[in-house]
């Protein structure tokens, strides 16, 4: 009689055990189920509106069409001329898609802009010239519209601002020879700025290989890049003058997006530890 008792016992007890571990079962696995959905959400998202990483090269060309690519000065029959010429960009860039049509763009880039400087003094009949280089760095902040011409070919036009860094202030010494010198030094007013930054170009798309553009672009300092103060001298005597620099151009933009490639592998995604 008590052994059947017991065995009664036994096994009602584990039919309770079975019970509690199937319930505990259909919670983990619901809740399982609901984070691995939320995962999945967010991975299609991603997948829809992905970022990309690229690095990108320019090349400056001074103009008359956007800003002032010259500047001249004179006084008491001393004038110099400061021009720009072709100087050159090169730095990284990210894209983060926001919706199909539209993303945002950044990056930061490195700037060398390059002058020619020439000076004379007709009456003393001295001429002379030398070139002038000025670098600064910056932060553009892009919003950036697409519109799709074919399967992989894209034309995309951004507008937005720059913040720009110049680190330092730049100086020319020039000896035409004798007594006479002069002095050339661009002076940084403002060690930060914001430039308006337009862009537009096209692209060619691959899954494998990335992506491909080649545009142009704008770039207007809203406040002067330095100001030129220019120095004659001959036996203590000086003639000083001085004036602001533009720094605007346009430009030929290459650029290189890396493509977005999954790890390649054996990989646990799916888990009830995201």
């Amino acid at each position: 009689m008590t052994i059947a008792i017991n065995s009664y016992t036994c096994v009602f007890a584990l039919k309770k055990i079975s019970a509690s571990l199937l319930l505990t079962m259909l919670i983990v696995n619901g809740n399982f189920l609901q984070a691995q959905d939320e995962f999945d959400e967010e991975l299609v998202k991603k997948e829809r509106f992905p970022s990309y990483f690229g690095v990108q090269v320019r090349t400056l060309f001074p103009t008359q069409f956007i800003g002032q690519s010259e500047l001249t000065l004179g006084k008491n029959g001393f004038s110099t001329t400061l021009q720009q010429s072709i100087g050159y960009s090169f730095g990284a860039t990210v894209r983060a898609g926001l919706t199909k049509l539209l993303a945002f763009e950044t990056g930061i880039n490195y700037t060398q802009r390059e002058f020619n400087v020439s000076m004379e003094v007709p009456d003393s009949n001295i001429y002379a010239t030398n070139r002038l280089t000025f670098i600064s760095y910056d932060i553009p902040l892009n919003a950036l519209v697409y519109i799709q011409m074919g399967k992989q070919i894209y034309m995309n036009a951004s507008l937005g601002f720059a913040l720009t860094f110049k680190p330092t202030d730049v100086g020319i010494l020039t000896k035409p020879g004798g007594s006479n010198l002069f002095y050339h030094t661009g002076f940084v007013m403002r060690k930060a700025g914001f430039d308006i930054n337009a862009n537009i170009g096209f692209e060619y798309r691959t899954k494998k290989s990335g992506f491909f553009y080649i545009g142009g672009s704008g770039r207007v300092p809203l406040a002067p890049l330095f100001q030129l103060i220019a120095q004659y001298k001959y036996q203590g005597i000086k003639t000083t003058v001085s004036g602001n620099v533009d720094g605007s151009y346009l430009s030929i933009d290459l650029k290189y997006f890396f493509p977005n490639i999954r790890n390649r592998g054996v990989q646990f995604t799916h888990g009830p530890i995201l």
